[in-house]
């Protein structure tokens, strides 16, 4: 399939690269400016673009992201630690944001003639992200074939759906994801905080598949409290 992947620069969006790039035809990556405050995991898409040698597009929606108010990720809210479990972590939704970015790739791959728009959503973002869950991606791609009926024919492809982001971590080493290169952390600091709950995520993810963890954290040890791995 010729596949446009949205990247963010994240673990899960760039080990989804590599892997298209390895099984598919990837075409390019897709990464969009909303306004986050960790806006530096963009660099990490466009460095992953060079490496794999496609085009890397940056669509700049940052005044849509300032109308989605109440998000740590894109207000003035401190960004919350701990684990995707806790209830505070529904402080990092944005609204939608999944939906957003599909409609602007959909449309792109069929301007471009592609086959595919993949996306990196995962098991783990079920607790508190409905547009990262099978039920949302499977409604998506219904609503696609209606809205490109008779103009195109594009997949949704999410091969992540179903599975932890371990198993991601897992499906990253296997196609030389360089992991060390790719940017997580919500707070959008010089390092990875370690604490927020993607730092732990990511933390978490690479105990569990059993795959050194290369990346620099402020506070290296927090996830094990976070998870309940202190002391075990």
């Amino acid at each position: 399939m010729k596949t446009l992947v949205i990247c963010s620069g994240g673990l899960d969006s760039v080990s989804l690269a590599h892997k298209v790039a390895a099984e598919h035809t990837l075409c390019g990556l897709l990464s969009f400016d909303y306004g986050q405050r960790h806006v530096k995991e963009v660099e990490s898409a466009a460095a992953c673009a060079e490496r794999l040698g496609v085009p890397h597009k940056v669509v700049d929606i940052s005044g849509v992201g300032a109308a989605l108010s109440g998000s740590a990720l894109t207000d003035d809210i401190d960004v919350p630690d701990g684990h995707y479990a806790e209830e505070t972590m529904k402080l990092t939704i944005v609204p939608n944001r999944n939906a957003i970015m599909l409609a602007v790739g959909f449309g792109m791959a069929a301007a471009e003639k592609l086959d595919a728009v993949a996306v990196a959503v995962h098991g783990g973002d079920h607790f508190i992200y409905p547009d990262c869950r099978p039920g949302f991606i499977g409604a998506f791609q219904a609503m696609q074939d209606q809205a490109l009926d008779g103009v195109a024919q594009v997949q949704l492809y999410a091969p992540y759906v179903d599975i932890p982001k371990s198993g991601i971590v897992t499906d990253g080493a296997k196609h030389g994801t360089p992991f060390a290169e790719t940017w997580s952390c919500y707070k959008g600091g010089e390092v990875h905080c370690g604490r927020c709950g993607t730092c732990v995520e990511r933390r978490e993810a690479f105990h569990i598949a059993g795959v050194n963890d290369p990346t620099l954290y402020a506070d290296p040890e927090f996830w094990k409290a976070a998870t309940g791995q202190e002391g075990a």
